[in-house]
């Protein structure tokens, strides 16, 4: 082949190699001068070369060594499903690491991969050290996260890929995305990545604005984007609010999965923004009806309602008067002859009437008596079809008879809802503390 077919196929090929010059051996015998061209390299050298020919499975490259190095396919990139061909070109400037100063075929053996690698370690470092940014290609879904090209393999947890948890990973496969560096560990090889952090630094901005709009006694529609054991979080279309469990209903709820699941469309009432935290506390129940206001509207002092015992405590026995309303019946509105138990007049599960003697909405109390309920009364209104009228004139007002507890009996009631007050706030103290340490 003649000296020009040859530099028209390397032309064709994109590499063209020196020319030689008359006076390159510089009076040097030919192998005096091939020798002293010759680079020595050993195992784990850093080298850089040309690319001269590319293939299916390996590239060669020129680092002026006695041969081409080769780089074969798996140590081009970390990602194994790529081309050769879309990794590198012929004439491109790279740098290798010597894996292999001569396999058993005589070959000498490079990674580019490697090579990245060692490189990306050292500038990683100084990423992370100045709280800057990554940027990488996603190149796998794993169980639990994404796999991240960023010269080397960082992992980016299913939980800080947005600022909340993401379900289905899948459409990230392929995305280029920024991330901060959290924990780094070049002995374990461990590089773990957060987008949710590189959100938050950039979005600030907006949640600061989005919280400044915000206020105590608004209604916000949102959508249920999380539930957890204390509560279930809201995405108002800027940032997340969160509804304690107390907050999800009137009644009692064992579970917020009871009341609400991820994907529900609701509304809610903001409760609280607490601007320096960035955190929005929110009602669901705020947004619905009372129950204890609809009772106190539909219900009047000395009416008779039917009820179902709930609990039995030192003091007296609840009653279920109504959707989640209890009333208590004092030890000394059992019976009329002396009770040194409750048990001893009613049971767990009884169903029986009771008289309503006062209703306190702002403390949330009613106050009954089985003793004056078994003297008679008036029915109340939802009674009324099958046990007759309700005993108020047109405005109102009531005209049965006065029902008045006489001051000790009053002391005693007034002593059993405060005993039976502090005994819950202690317990929903006990329970707001486990779940904060949940």
């Amino acid at each position: 082949m003649s000296t020009t077919e040859t530099e028209s196929n390397a032309n064709t090929d994109g590499y063209t190699p020196r020319e030689i010059a008359v006076n390159d051996l510089d009076g040097k015998t030919l192998e005096e001068a091939f020798a002293d061209s010759m680079v020595e390299v050993e195992d784990g050298q850093l080298v850089a070369g040309t690319v001269v020919k590319v293939d299916r499975e390996e590239a060669l490259l020129d680092i002026g060594f006695k041969s081409e190095g080769v780089i074969p396919r798996r140590e081009l990139s970390l990602r194994n499903d790529v081309a050769v061909d879309e990794l590198v070109s012929v004439g491109d400037q790279i740098q290798a690491l010597v894996i292999q100063k001569e396999d058993k075929d005589g070959r000498l053996i490079l990674s580019k991969k490697r090579a990245q690698y060692e490189k990306a370690w050292g500038d990683i470092q100084k990423v992370k050290d100045n709280d800057g940014m990554v940027k990488g290609l996603v190149i796998e879904v794993v169980k639990g996260g994404l796999i991240v090209d960023i010269g080397l393999r960082g992992f980016l947890p299913a939980s800080l890929v947005e600022l909340r948890r993401v379900r289905d990973l899948q459409p990230y496969m392929g995305m280029e995305i920024e991330a901060k560096i959290i924990e780094l560990d070049k002995n374990r090889n461990n590089v773990v990545l957060s987008r949710r952090s590189w959100l938050e630094e950039t979005q600030k901005e907006q949640r600061e604005e989005f919280l400044d709009l915000l206020k105590p006694g608004e209604r916000r529609k949102g959508v249920i984007s999380s539930v957890v054991n204390f509560g279930a979080f809201v995405d108002l279309g800027g940032m997340d609010g969160l509804i304690h469990v107390s907050e999800l209903s009137w009644k009692h709820v064992s579970h917020p999965s009871d009341v609400v699941t991820i994907g529900d469309e609701v509304d809610v009432e903001v409760l609280e923004v607490d601007l320096d935290r960035e955190r929005i506390s929110l009602s669901l129940k705020a947004t619905q009806q009372d129950p204890w206001q609809e009772f106190a509207d539909t219900h009047r002092v000395g009416e008779l309602v039917y009820g179902r015992v709930t609990k039995l405590v030192p003091f007296g026995s609840f009653i279920q008067v109504g959707d989640n309303i209890e009333g208590l019946v004092h030890i000394s509105e059992m019976s009329n002859h002396h009770v040194d138990l409750p048990e001893q007049v009613v049971t767990p599960g009884e169903e029986l009437w009771v008289k309503i003697i006062d209703v306190d909405l702002e403390k949330r109390r009613i106050s009954l008596s089985v003793k004056q309920a078994a003297e008679g009364g008036i029915v109340a209104e939802e009674y009324q079809e099958h046990f007759g009228e309700q005993n108020y004139d047109t405005e109102g007002n009531y005209i049965g008879p006065a029902i008045e507890l006489d001051p000790e009996a009053a002391a005693d009631l007034e002593e059993a809802w405060s005993a039976y007050e502090k005994s819950e706030q202690e317990r929903l103290a006990a329970e707001s503390e486990a779940d904060l340490e949940i």
